[in-house]
């Protein structure tokens, strides 16, 4: 399988993208550029979410039905509960051809010697806002009992337009047997796992735009493609409406990777349809979810 980059930007509205549940359940933030913050853990858990909701045949690594990594791989290889043997190479292929998410993120499986993780071929880095962000806060009633009510504070972002750079690494991959059909489920996910995981506290997220470059071969790489991006105004901005993405520099340096380049996939949500990737000598094609 070929390697990719990806770049996936969406925008949060009133919401809490990713709280800190060290700092109260705050919105994750870099207080010092006043840029709102994501884990490339709360995304992956969209994704994972996303598959195994809407897909029968997936099944996850990851999941509630075990108490912990040990009990899980202990369920995937029908092992006796007291069974602390290291996993065989033969036994981790079994539990990453039947657990997407450690085909895709990888996996500890929390077992002595041996195979101990699964290296997942895709991976991101934090994702962050590119306009300064304010965080709006209130005191909510939160329950209703006998005894009283429960009264706590609810933080949320005023407005975050957030940008996520991954990739796939095309060597990993192999080892994973990431197939093309893997990666067909995975492109859907991106684009519509966060509508679908809205709850109380993260509804008002909107995907915005999704790309994937698929390179020549396994082992290329290309830079953050968030360098080659910005907004016009960073401050300010209450909705999309306000947001003006500014994508020149992108379009210039993927046409200078053109030799490395053998196609780039997009969607792009209407808000954004004026947006142009077209590098020149690179065939840009639109994914169709």
């Amino acid at each position: 399988m070929n390697s990719s980059e990806i770049l996936f930007l969406y925008d949060a509205l009133r919401t809490n993208p990713n709280g800190d549940m060290d700092q109260e359940n705050k919105p994750r933030m870099d207080y010092d550029s006043s840029t709102n913050l994501v884990s490339d853990l709360r995304l992956k858990r969209y994704v994972r979410d996303y598959l195994v909701a809407t897909n029968d045949a997936v099944e996850l690594f990851v999941t509630a039905e075990a108490e912990d990594a040990e009990e899980r791989v202990q369920q995937l290889l029908d092992r006796e509960p007291s069974s602390s043997n290291p996993v065989t190479d033969e036994e981790l292929t079994e539990i990453t051809s039947k657990c997407i998410d450690a085909k895709l993120f990888g996996a500890v499986l929390g077992t002595p010697g041996g195979n101990s993780h699964v290296h997942g071929p895709v991976q991101f880095n934090w994702g962050y806002s590119l306009n300064k962000v304010d965080i709006q806060e209130s005191r909510t009633t939160t329950s209703s009992f006998s005894g009283g009510r429960g009264i706590g504070k609810d933080y949320r972002v005023k407005y975050s337009f957030l940008a996520f750079n991954g990739g796939i690494n095309g060597y990993i991959a192999d080892q994973t047997e990431l197939t093309d059909d893997d990666l067909e489920l995975f492109d859907e996910a991106m684009v519509k796992s966060i509508p679908f995981g809205r709850s109380r506290s993260k509804i008002g997220q909107t995907p915005r735009f999704y790309m994937r470059v698929v390179l020549n071969d396994s082992v290329t790489n290309l830079k953050d493609l968030r360098e080659g991006i910005s907004l016009a105004e960073t401050e300010g901005l209450e909705s999309i409406d306000d947001v003006e993405l500014q994508t020149d520099e992108l379009n210039e340096f993927l046409a200078s990777q053109e030799n490395l380049i053998e196609k780039i996939l997009i969607w792009k949500d209407d808000k954004l349809d004026d947006i142009e990737i077209n590098p020149d000598g690179i065939t840009v094609e639109p994914l169709s979810l």
